[in-house]
């Protein structure tokens, strides 16, 4: 984990944590969503921003896990909101739209036999965040942004 404080004029305006998600590594994913939770709550973050932040981030942490070879979650958070933008070196989204379909799914056995997979996790993201934006590449990977108001 990699922590930096942004100030404005002495004061701390917004708060900065990046940490790396090592794909495949089914039997960690869910920690960073843990220590974001963490922090929020210190931070002072409301709870309801707090849950859903966290409910968005794990969705995220178990895809990197489950597709993509390695990928990073930054957090960045202040008084009005909660930024967290996930990128990974994976293969990629073709069909954005489609994947953005509950119960649709491209998880391998192995993550699903661990009932991992289930199409929900990007359905789950959107839900959760006030604004949530995807680009990827196929082949190349992915890069989700959510915002969580805080206010």
């Amino acid at each position: 984990m990699h922590a930096s404080d942004e100030t404005n004029n002495g004061r701390s305006s917004q708060l900065t944590y990046k940490f790396i998600v090592q794909g495949g590594d089914l039997g960690v994913a869910g920690s960073i969503s843990t220590k974001i939770k963490r922090i929020l709550q210190q931070i002072g973050a409301r709870p309801d921003a707090v849950r859903k932040a966290s409910v968005a981030t794990y969705e995220a942490e178990m895809n990197i896990a489950i597709h993509a070879e390695t990928g990073e979650i930054t957090l960045t958070a202040s008084l009005d909101e909660i930024r967290i933008r996930c990128e990974d070196k994976g293969p990629g989204i073709a069909d954005i739209d489609l994947a953005m379909q509950p119960g649709y799914s491209t998880a391998n056995d192995e993550a699903r036999e661990m009932g991992f997979g289930a199409g929900m996790g990007l359905p789950n993201m959107n839900r959760c965040a006030n604004n949530m934006k995807i680009v990827s590449a196929v082949g190349v990977g992915t890069t989700v942004e959510m915002v969580f108001k805080n206010e």
